[in-house]
């Protein structure tokens, strides 16, 4: 097991690297909570646990290749705990995300979205009239909606034109009305009324005042858990990823101690070990 401590070494080298997309993944999801999803606070865990496995690499590291006891101490104590947040983050995230999906409309390349596709905790999150405010103000101020106008030759889109664009989740719950409200195309954020089902209760919530528009809407909301949910998919796949090769490293890691301490106690191994433990009784 001599070998351990060289192969430890390799492998908090690769997880060292490895903390790097982790926190990399967590900068990537704060940037789209600034401009984006509007969520500010799922990707902070990320971050702290990308740092802590970035340390205690280093940490694993140096008490593998020159021996420390103390350091494999430290490091051992740090990863448990590491692997068991990272293990009890991924379970979360894919928890709070497993559902809703947006639902397929009839002659459009977009689908549309409905908080009821939803549930769980994230749904209470912007269900809460407050922390919603927060989110709404955001996804107003990153200019999505107005980012939304298209010219085509010159000339401004038409309706049959806008209905094949390929439109992410949040503009099309935000940027516009639901389909089903059947309101007319006059351009990308301004409809005039139709024939609609008025069971919909964000057809009432729509409005064309470009600080508004549907803001309010229930269909915004579902389209902010949507966005985050392929979001956090994205960055789920690292996650399991760099938890495996965790797990890995920590089982040799074990070993590698245990050969440490062998070493600090003058112990023998293998074949020698076994000679001392139980000697011949016949002696030449």
């Amino acid at each position: 097991m001599r070998s351990s401590n060289h192969l430890i070494g390799l492998l908090n080298f690769f997880t060292f690297l490895l903390s790097i997309p982790i926190l990399g993944g967590g900068i990537w999801l704060s940037t789209r909570a600034n401009n984006t999803d509007c969520l500010k606070f799922l990707q902070w865990p990320l971050i702290i646990i990308g740092v802590a496995i970035m340390v205690v690499s280093l940490a694993g590291f140096a008490g593998a290749c020159y021996r420390n006891t103390f350091l494999m101490w430290l490091y051992l104590f740090a990863m448990f705990f590491i692997i068991g947040a990272l293990l009890g983050f991924i379970i979360f995230a894919y928890v709070v995300t497993d559902k809703g999906s947006g639902r397929p409309v009839a002659n459009r390349a977009y689908d549309d979205y409905y908080l009821q596709d939803y549930s769980g905790w994230l749904v209470q999150r912007v269900e809460d009239a407050s922390y919603w405010a927060k989110i709404s103000s955001c996804i107003r101020d990153s200019k999505i909606c107005s980012k939304l106008g298209r010219t085509v030759g010159g000339a401004p889109e038409t309706g049959d034109m806008f209905v094949l664009r390929k439109l992410n989740p949040i503009e099309s719950g935000c940027c516009k009305p639901p389909s089903d409200c059947g309101y007319v195309f006059n351009n990308e954020t301004f409809w005039t009324p139709g024939t609609g089902l008025a069971t919909n209760t964000d057809c009432s919530n729509w409005s064309n005042d470009q600080e508004q528009l549907c803001y309010s809407c229930n269909s915004c909301k579902a389209g902010v858990l949507a966005s985050l949910r392929k979001s956090w998919r994205k960055v789920s796949v690292i996650n399991i990823v760099v938890l495996i090769i965790l797990v890995i490293a920590y089982v040799i890691a074990i070993a590698a101690f245990r050969n440490n301490r062998r070493i600090d106690n003058d112990e023998p191994s293998g074949e020698a070990r076994m000679t001392k433990e139980k000697p011949s009784r016949i002696q030449l």
